[in-house]
């Protein structure tokens, strides 16, 4: 069985992969190569990567929510033990299933339990899966506390504990190096034939529809300029890099907050879709960036 994200993601990238399969420079991936994805969130385009490129020396993830990293250590090291908890949770939850009062006291005990994070590593990661499964719409959101805020979806018996796959995963990431922490660390990890993928949080196209409460310490534009900053980096190092963000202007027109940042890269817009919003109708179709540096290389300086 091949691998796939073991969670729903707000944002996850498998809609866009064959977008993102053209965009890859042939003269990497037909060689030894490593992968590297700073932001690594489901790992859709990971677990596509190391199904179909036999040539990648090896793959480098990075995450700064270490509670997600933590759950994908805790598959790669441990996943009997973790797939046994996961039994557990997911017969009690779909025992309860014709008594919603009790279905949203367990649910909300489960989040109580994760957010006192103590744990072992194990059973954070458990609660972790659990809560992603059963939340709404697979949205991971916490507070300047670090307190995973979502509530319960509406979901009929869902799947909790995917055996197969969680032992897909884990042999997967037999060859992954597991980070944690800034994206920048993740240079340190780069050799002469790199290829980069970075989806960081998303630039919210209005206030109320910012997922962006990834982690505690809000990645806002002053963190897209710094994201871009090491790109220029990478660039002038000779490293490859493909870049997902959302497509600003598709709301205003007049925002060329991205289109000015990467004016020096090559910017495509690529179709998407809406699939996280309180109201059906408002989901749908949406404009995404997918930004390169394969053209245009030139000297970069940084503004004082």
């Amino acid at each position: 069985m091949k691998a796939k994200p073991f969670l729903k993601w707000a944002g996850g990238k498998t809609q866009l992969i064959s977008v993102i399969e053209q965009t890859l420079p042939k003269d990497i991936t037909q060689t030894n190569f490593t992968y590297i994805e700073p932001f690594v969130g489901s790992g859709a385009v990971l677990f596509w990567a190391l199904n179909n490129y036999p040539n990648m020396k090896k793959a480098v993830i990075n995450d700064i929510n270490d509670d997600l990293i933590n759950t994908y250590k805790t598959i790669a090291d441990r996943p009997k033990e973790l797939i046994s908890i996961l039994e557990i949770l997911q017969n009690e939850y779909h025992a309860l299933e014709g008594s919603e009062d009790n279905k949203k006291l367990y649910y909300y005990k489960k989040r109580e339990l994760y957010n006192t994070r103590k744990e072992e590593q194990s059973g954070q990661a458990a609660l972790f899966i659990f809560l992603n499964r059963t939340c709404f719409n697979g949205l991971y959101r916490v507070n300047r506390k670090n307190e995973y805020n979502v509530p319960m979806g509406g979901y009929k018996k869902p799947t909790i504990c995917d055996k197969e796959n969680i032992l897909a995963v884990s042999e997967a990431l037999q060859k992954v190096e597991i980070l944690c922490g800034d994206f920048e660390q993740t240079l340190e990890h780069a050799d002469k034939n790199s290829l980069f993928y970075f989806d960081p949080p998303y630039k919210p196209l209005s206030e109320t529809s910012s997922f962006n409460s990834y982690a505690k310490d809000e990645f806002n534009d002053k963190e897209q300029i710094r994201l871009k900053y090491f790109c220029n980096k990478l660039d002038i190092l000779n490293h490859n890099w493909i870049l997902s963000n959302s497509d600003v202007k598709g709301k205003d027109k007049n925002d060329n907050f991205f289109d000015e940042l990467y004016s020096d890269f090559n910017i495509q817009r690529v179709d998407a879709k809406r699939s996280i919003n309180a109201n059906p109708e408002k989901r749908g179709k949406l404009k995404e960036l997918l930004i390169t540096n394969q053209v245009n290389k030139k000297e970069y300086v940084r503004p004082i």
